[in-house]
């Protein structure tokens, strides 16, 4: 099982919400400058983000795809998604 993602509030805010993919998106790569996550950090499995953002898997998907094109994380297939060993300053 992967790391916990720290899943950001919008509160009460009045302002659209950002697309889920945003979301996750935002909440991986501040897990990551946070320290939450460290380089080599299993993320969590599609399944398992799927349960815990209450989504379907493609905001999911898309959101690991936009990471790792990003250089937050690299996936090994079989294996999951995984914090780069020099993930973006």
């Amino acid at each position: 099982m992967g790391a916990k993602i720290g899943v950001l509030t919008r509160g009460g805010s009045t302002m659209p919400q950002a697309p889920l993919y945003e979301q996750i998106i935002a909440d991986v790569s501040a897990s990551i400058r946070a320290g939450t996550l460290h380089p080599d950090d299993k993320l969590p499995s599609i399944a398992e983000l799927r349960q815990q953002y209450q989504s379907s898997a493609w905001p999911v998907r898309y959101a690991l795809r936009i990471l790792e094109e990003r250089g937050w994380i690299v996936t090994r297939q079989g294996k999951g998604s995984f914090v780069a060993s020099k993930p973006p300053a």
